[in-house]
């Protein structure tokens, strides 16, 4: 074992550069950080000495702290669940299915009527917070059920606590999971969304979410990790992408904030293992808004909070910050994008730390950390260990 303990930062949405693959999804020119840095000039120096900057050109600059470089994302969706199964070491043959652009199928919504004896109102891709001051009264009158989507492969289904209790919700949810494993409606995650409030303007959500996703196809790096009595720590929506499998500690965040907090608590404690975390912020608030100044401002909030990262590492412990995949602000509607991603690789043993080669698949991340911990190797990916010096 080089490292004792691994952190695996992952900055949702935060792209470098259209891919190899990029006019297959209509994403050629998207380039997240890079418009974002082009719209405000980011002052993002601690970032800036990791080489992060540098992944916008691949410039082989000598004096960074951290090496750095760009992967490729190969899994067919270019989504949460896409980016991170395939940083895990898990190829997706048979992609989930979206329904951001005309709803979910009349017979699908025909369906869940008739298994939960509910009226399903809604049917749309939206924010979660806006269409429950919208249909919320609606909601309340009928008892009836508020479905919608958004940009991921999920189906969310929202109520009020007091017309349908949380545990009756949660019912519901596991009754459309099983109808959403047919392949034709087959969406990556049923999500809970039960709120609480008097009339439009006062509704808002609890903390009573709950997602309801599917399990893995097959084993992960995770799933070694653990098999070997290793810490396997999840931060932020880590544990239900993986549906748990694999994590040994869940630790909920909501904010980048929030998230970041954890990460440094967990910096303090003693263990063996992966730390791996998600920042949503980016992608959630900024990148589907296209809120360029928003992301740019998120951004920069990260940055301060390097220099405390960095002092809380052992000699032995990686810290390494990637993407799942890009959405770029300044493109056109409100998806996520096509892109390569950065990867980011600090130790402060590191003797002459420098550009490395562009990595083929994300998968490679997950090689690495699989290698670093002498267990299985994953079903994809090539471990960069060696280049670590």
């Amino acid at each position: 074992m080089k490292f004792n303990r691994v952190f695996l930062i992952v900055l949702d949405s935060l792209g470098v550069g259209e891919a190899s693959d990029a006019l297959k999804y209509d994403d050629v020119g998207s380039n997240t950080l890079g418009h974002i840095n082009d719209a405000r000039n980011l002052f993002i120096p601690n970032l800036e000495k990791l080489g992060f900057l540098d992944t916008l050109k691949l410039s082989n600059k000598k004096d960074v702290d951290a090496y750095y470089t760009i992967a490729s994302t190969n899994n067919p969706g270019k989504d949460t669940l896409n980016g991170h199964y395939e940083m895990m070491g898990i190829k997706i043959t048979e992609p989930f299915k979206y329904f951001y652009k005309e709803g979910f199928p009349k017979e699908l919504i025909n369906e869940i009527e008739r298994q939960t004896k509910r009226k399903v109102i809604g049917n749309v891709a939206a924010s979660g917070t806006e269409i429950i001051q919208e249909l919320g009264e609606q909601s309340i009158m009928e008892g009836s059920l508020i479905v919608y989507t958004s940009h991921d492969s999920v189906l969310q289904v929202a109520a009020h606590e007091k017309v349908i209790p949380v545990d009756m919700l949660y019912k519901y949810c596991e009754i459309i999971r099983r109808i959403t494993t047919d392949n034709k409606w087959k969406v990556g995650r049923v999500i809970a969304r039960p709120f609480v409030g008097r009339k439009k303007g006062e509704f808002k959500r609890t903390t009573g979410r709950r997602d309801f996703s599917l399990n893995p196809p097959y084993k992960s790096v995770l799933n070694y990790l653990q098999d070997h009595d290793l810490s396997v720590i999840s931060i932020g929506k880590i544990y239900d992408i993986f549906n748990g499998q694999g994590i040994t500690k869940k630790i909920s965040s909501g904010t980048n904030k929030e998230g970041i907090d954890k990460i440094l608590d967990i910096m303090d404690k003693k263990f063996t293992g992966l730390c791996f975390a998600n920042l949503n912020d980016f992608d959630c608030l900024y990148g589907h808004r296209r809120d360029v100044n928003g992301y740019a401002d998120a951004i920069e909030a990260l940055d301060v909070e390097i220099p405390l990262m960095l002092n809380k590492l052992n000699p032995d412990d990686l810290l390494i910050i990637t993407a799942d995949h890009g959405n770029d602000p300044t493109f056109k509607g409100t998806d996520h994008t096509r892109e390569y991603v950065p990867v980011i690789v600090y130790s402060s043993v590191f003797k002459e730390p420098k550009q490395l080669d562009k990595l083929p698949s994300l998968a490679d991340v997950g090689a690495t950390i699989a290698e670093n911990f002498n267990v299985e190797k994953p079903a994809i990916g090539n471990s960069f260990l060696n280049k670590l010096k």
